[in-house]
């Protein structure tokens, strides 16, 4: 979402490079180009006018530190204006329990979907979900609603017959704290615009169930208009958190940089995609070094720590530095990948890699050669060697890929598996030759690594 923002803010600082101290004039250029990389990601006018006066508050008459560029150092005092615009300090829901959350929204927000992923989150954190259907305007909302709950083992609530939307939300509270729930999450209806009908159907439902938490679910994708709508719910039922949704898209990134800074309202949670796993507490310093190019190591630790068995990564590294390591190694060691994200999101979080751009198929890619590997028998796994020319094309034709493609499959896993014998030998110099070479040919490395 932000790799517009985080290119434009790069090229911005490029010019600092080299300075020895930082001034009003060599620091006019270089944040004019903020500010306008700012207002392209459609920031509000007002909160990017007030950053770039703080930033440059900041910078000028500072002394460059002995270890330290420049441009690191007015990178650090950006990094630390962005957090302060996205909300700094903590993103967390009350400690309170049971506690009560009402969800609300526009149509087309990501309302319900984000009820039944942010239940999701809270069951893994050890809470025991309940989420009440009280949307009994859009037809589908109840039996989606309902599907989701179901697929992700959480306690559900819905009454297809009534239209009394406080009297259901009442009827589920206390059938929620019989069953000994702890969070009750009730999914409010939506309109395709904030009206009277919709405030005060809301209100009289806050007012029946007296929620501890009123979250507001803002389609991230448009942009000043997700902060209006935020404005208006906030006057109207005083939110106490909002989530951004959809912010796997090609939106700017605008709202997420001015929706706290405008509404004085915190982001909590965010939604990346349209998975129920695609859902995440919202933490300002990571976003804030992901859009400066930094990376977020924090946050792709705890998605391997999720996504990946520890034993079994264990297994795999002495596997590979015994070079044992197979085809069966490599498909089971790619699934667990698969798991954290795609391609480009994981890049994301890696420290200077967010602004490499994979290309647009890395993913499809990586489900190609996941069939390749598929379409072979268990020996073939284990010993490629075996693979003669009519194997080759019982797997092409297995996994609905060309014989090309399973050829280079299996030449790029030959040379991996002789670098993992010059790393038994201690060869690490012939190694990185190996891996120059690689590179060299155009092949971008292994499919799917």
């Amino acid at each position: 979402m932000f790799e517009s923002l985080t290119d434009k803010l790069g090229s911005a600082l490029r010019n600092l490079r080299g300075v020895g101290r930082l001034s009003e004039d060599n620091m006019a250029d270089a944040l004019k180009e903020v500010r306008t990389a700012l207002l392209s990601a459609d920031v509000h006018f007002k909160v990017a006018r007030e950053f770039i006066d703080r930033v440059q508050t900041a910078c000028v008459g500072q002394e460059v530190l002995k270890s330290v560029t420049p441009g690191q150092q007015i990178i650090k005092i950006i990094h630390d204006e962005l957090v302060k615009l996205l909300g700094e300090g903590t993103t967390e829901l009350t400690a309170k329990r049971p506690l009560k959350i009402l969800m609300v929204g526009l149509h087309g927000s990501g309302k319900t979907t984000s009820t039944a992923k942010l239940g999701k989150l809270l069951k893994k954190k050890g809470a025991r979900p309940f989420v009440v259907a009280c949307d009994v305007q859009r037809p589908a909302a109840i039996d989606q609603l309902e599907i989701l709950a179901k697929q992700e083992e959480l306690a559900f609530y819905g009454d297809r017959v009534s239209k009394d939307v406080p009297a259901i939300g009442s009827k589920a509270l206390d059938l929620a704290l019989a069953q000994n729930a702890d969070v009750i999450l009730f999914d409010t209806a939506g309109r395709l615009q904030i009206d009277t009908d919709l405030i005060e159907e809301v209100k009289t439902l806050r007012a029946r169930v007296q929620p501890d938490e009123i979250l507001l679910v803002a389609d991230g994708a448009l942009g000043q208009e997700a902060v209006n709508v935020a404005k208006a719910f906030h006057e109207a039922l005083g939110l106490t958190g909002l989530i951004l949704t959809k912010l796997d898209g090609d939106a700017r990134g605008g709202a997420a940089l001015s929706i706290k800074s405008i509404t004085g309202v915190p982001i909590k949670y965010v939604g990346t995609g349209e998975k129920t796993s695609d859902f995440d507490t919202f933490y300002p310093d990571r976003l804030a070094s992901r859009i400066l190019g930094m990376g977020d190591v924090v946050s792709l630790v705890e998605k391997a720590q999720e996504n990946i068995d520890q034993k079994e990564a264990e297994r795999m590294a002495e596997k590979m530095r015994k070079a044992e390591f197979d085809l069966d190694d490599f498909l089971a060691q790619m699934q667990q990948v698969k798991k954290m994200g795609s391609m480009q999101s994981i890049m994301g979080m890696i420290p200077g890699m967010s602004g490499v751009q994979l290309p647009d198929d890395a993913d499809r890619q990586m489900k190609r050669t996941e069939a390749i590997i598929q379409s072979m028998t268990k020996q073939e796994r284990r010993k490629p060697q075996i693979l003669n020319g009519s194997r080759r094309q019982r797997i092409a034709n297995g996994a609905g890929v060309k014989i090309v493609e399973v050829n280079q499959l299996l030449k790029q896993f030959q040379q991996m598996q002789k670098m993992m014998k010059m790393m038994k030998g201690g060869g690490s110099k012939k190694m990185m030759r190996q891996l120059e070479a690689m590179r060299g040919k155009g092949g971008g490395g292994f499919p799917g690594m």
